[in-house]
């Protein structure tokens, strides 16, 4: 990786922590992980779009690692994280950025596209559905299979005791090197983080329990900023046709789907992601 700096900023009433790379004065890009990582997630992009002269920045987002975890499953709705990233974008100093997101950082950046357009420049989209194909697909059973785990999420303390047997078997890419004896130790470090294990799973109590209240029902679904969609198809959790159709709601769209790659498209194939990442967001 590049040489990063770390610090602490406050953004929507919550501190986050955050690494950041690359010129000061180079184009933001937000790099935003899923679950169950932290910003390390990225760690095989950092290097190359701040030597392509980006500025980097990747926080762990609230609930995670090193970042603020406040008590309360409503503290986790996708308003309120759509929220912070907004607020980090003005903290840093700036109007607008290219915005990526993995999993649950797709879900956040799908959101931040769609109710505050205004502070994305461009958006890439990795192995996270839409909320409108979201919404089509997830009355399958053959998605709620795959999905098993969601419902586990939603009892209580047990989930919590079990994450890190379901992190070392989630975190299972196609490409043996996606994650090293070394990565595996860093991530349970950053679950046994005082009160990460309950953020995290959060997330997932958070979506069910507030579930059509506020939500985007009614809501123009439509993302108007230009969209990169990377989809690997041999994704455990998520059924390949959530990234079909994405030109009814997200018209300036291209999807490029890794039939080799897992759920962990950016540590299967870093190579090829880092390539299409750099091509589209210096357009």
């Amino acid at each position: 990786m590049a040489d990063l700096t770390e610090r602490e900023l406050v953004v929507n009433g919550v501190w986050l922590h955050v690494v950041e790379a690359g010129p000061e004065d180079g184009p933001p890009v937000l790099l935003l992980h899923g679950f169950p990582e932290f910003w390390r997630a990225w760690e095989r992009q950092i290097g190359p779009l701040a030597r392509a002269g980006f500025r980097v920045v990747v926080p762990d987002l609230r609930g995670y690692n090193l970042s603020e975890k406040p008590p309360g499953v409503a503290a986790y709705r996708v308003s309120t994280l759509q929220k912070d990233v907004a607020a980090l974008i003005h903290a840093l100093g700036y109007r607008r950025s290219h915005v990526v997101g993995h999993d649950w950082g797709g879900i956040i950046a799908w959101a931040l596209a769609l109710r505050q357009p205004e502070v994305v420049d461009r958006l890439v989209i990795l192995n996270a559905p839409h909320p409108a194909a979201a919404r089509r697909v997830f009355r399958k059973p053959a998605q709620w299979v795959r999905s098993w785990y969601i419902l586990f999420f939603q009892l209580p303390w047990l989930p919590e005791r079990f994450l890190p047997h379901f992190g070392r078997w989630a975190l299972r890419g196609t490409n043996p090197a996606a994650y090293t004896k070394k990565d595996r130790h860093l991530y349970e470090e950053a679950w046994g983080q005082p009160g990460a294990a309950t953020g995290m799973i959060n997330y997932y109590r958070a979506m069910l329990r507030f579930r059509g209240r506020g939500s985007d029902r009614g809501q123009d679904m439509r993302v108007r900023v230009p969209t990169l969609v990377l989809w690997g198809e041999r994704d455990a959790a998520l059924l390949p046709e959530l990234a079909d159709e994405l030109e009814r709601w997200v018209p300036d769209v291209r999807v490029v789907r890794f039939p080799r790659a897992s759920h962990w498209i950016m540590r299967d194939e870093p190579m090829r992601v880092n390539n299409l990442l750099m091509a589209f967001l210096s357009t």
